[in-house]
């Protein structure tokens, strides 16, 4: 099958959130599916903090907690916006994913990332989906922000060094 030529293609509007418990660590979900029957645990699968496409018409801040809600089950009631990236980053799948996701639309993404501060219980999380036939994550935990990059799929880890490296301080402040 022939590679889609991804030079007349966009990015797709995305926010990003890095949300950080008293403790300083950083919420992660294992990306569902990540599990082989050569690694039933999903020890070489791929964490990521919650992300999501923003909606047409949307603001950014709105969209960061509805996907939160959606991805986590977590509200805005417990959560407080304490910081967010300058600037939008972007990314590109790598070639055989180009034209399969997102409808074929898009290149890849252009991510809007925000931290903040959960004041919940972690009782508050329900990774279990509004939709079941959209299973995002099958696992969650609480990390370190220095675990971030080496457990994000490698296509996406420039996106996660420069958001470490923007965001990374207001979640070791813990």
């Amino acid at each position: 099958m022939a590679l889609v030529d991804p030079t007349g293609l966009g990015y797709r509007p995305c926010v990003g959130i890095m949300l950080v418990n008293s403790a300083g660590l950083v919420w992660i979900g294992r990306r569902a599916g990540a599990r082989t029957a050569n690694d039933p645990e999903g020890a070489g699968s791929w964490w990521q903090m919650p992300q999501g496409g923003i909606d047409e018409g949307e603001d950014p801040r709105k969209a960061a907690l509805r996907e939160l809600a959606e991805e986590t089950g977590i509200g805005k009631r417990h959560v407080t916006i304490i910081g967010e990236s300058a600037d939008w980053h972007t990314y590109d799948l790598p070639p055989e994913l180009i034209g399969k996701v997102w409808k074929g639309r898009y290149r890849g993404q252009k991510q809007k990332w925000f931290v903040m501060r959960f004041t919940g219980p972690d009782s508050a999380v329900d990774i279990t989906p509004p939709n079941p036939d959209h299973v995002e994550f099958d696992a969650w935990r609480w990390a370190h922000v220095d675990e971030l990059i080496g457990l994000i799929v490698p296509f996406k880890r420039d996106v996660y060094r420069a958001v470490v490296g923007e965001l990374g301080g207001l979640a070791r402040a813990g």
